[in-house]
């Protein structure tokens, strides 16, 4: 009896971890990480893993830590909506103390982790997690702005893996930081629309407007066009070692097509299911247009 109460134990404060960082989208975060990391590499060999090994587990407990941070600040606001009332904090299944420290934890150690990759990646990290605990967090009860500034952090991670493979930040790490940049809003705006009602509860501000109308849908479209435009910069040769080879670009492009034509659909209906479609779509579309990117490169 003894032995299966300290396994439920064991698997309740692991489903709590998983939660309080938020592990899906840490994983998610970690992924574009090392995207930028092995698009940067210049000579993939045994090192190389450890550096990359480095990345991920770094780059974890800093994605970690600063999720961890904002449902700490937002443990209130938490209760009042459906999608995060069975969150650990808001649940009482773990006390803000308890998230706190884990939080500190993640912190130090992702930053000894990226430190000890190039004392760049480190700073990059820490910027990321301020601006998301101390600028993002706080302004979302209080303009819609923050979505812009959320997408600052968020745009981070595919550039950060190049400075970890570079100790460089040039044309390149910032053409993949403006690629996630752009791709934050049609992403965060579509998830603000179809979870609209359950935002207001909280009073979070996500879309441009404030409403699920025509022109939210519209920036909503320009947004992607201009994502197009960054992912398809490579090609031109202006770039740095950042390159696309033709064939790999239009097959960018039809990516991009592809994820604006849900964006258009969107304005066209303007419901949540069609919201819902393109948040699904733009997951897939940035996963998608990253592994192209790196097979491009190992491949030609």
């Amino acid at each position: 009896m003894n032995a299966t109460q300290n396994t439920l134990s064991l698997k309740s404060i692991f489903t709590d971890f998983k939660e309080i960082t938020k592990a899906g989208l840490a994983v998610s975060v970690v992924f574009s990480s090392l995207a930028g990391y092995l698009l940067g590499v210049f000579d993939f060999n045994a090192s190389s893993w450890t550096t990359l090994i480095m990345l991920a587990v770094g780059g974890y407990c800093m994605v970690g830590a600063s999720n961890a941070f904002n449902q700490i600040i937002e443990k209130d606001l938490d209760k009042l909506m459906d999608r995060t009332k069975n969150r650990p904090i808001p649940a009482e299944r773990m006390s803000t103390t308890t998230a706190f420290i884990i939080a500190c934890l993640l912190t130090i150690i992702g930053l000894t982790i990226l430190y000890n990759i190039n004392p760049k990646t480190a700073m990059f990290g820490a910027v990321s997690i301020f601006l998301y605990t101390s600028a993002y967090t706080p302004l979302k009860t209080v303009t819609s702005l923050s979505v812009f500034v959320g997408a600052i952090p968020g745009a981070i991670p595919f550039m950060l893996g190049w400075v970890a493979a570079t100790d460089d930040f040039g044309i390149e790490a910032g053409t993949l930081f403006l690629i996630q940049f752009f791709w934050q809003f049609p992403h965060f705006w579509s998830i603000g629309w179809f979870l609209y009602e359950d935002y207001e509860k909280a009073g979070f501000f996500m879309l441009p407007t404030g409403k699920k109308d025509k022109t939210t849908a519209l920036q909503t479209i320009l947004y992607t066009v201009w994502l197009i435009g960054a992912s398809l910069l490579p090609v031109l040769g202006y770039t740095g070692r950042l390159y696309l080879t033709p064939i790999a670009a239009i097959i960018v492009f039809l990516l991009g097509i592809w994820m604006l034509v849900y964006a258009v659909k969107l304005y066209n209906s303007r419901t949540a299911k069609a919201a819902k479609t393109l948040m699904l779509v733009s997951v897939s579309y940035i996963t998608l247009l990253q592994i192209v990117y790196i097979l491009d490169k190992f491949l030609r």
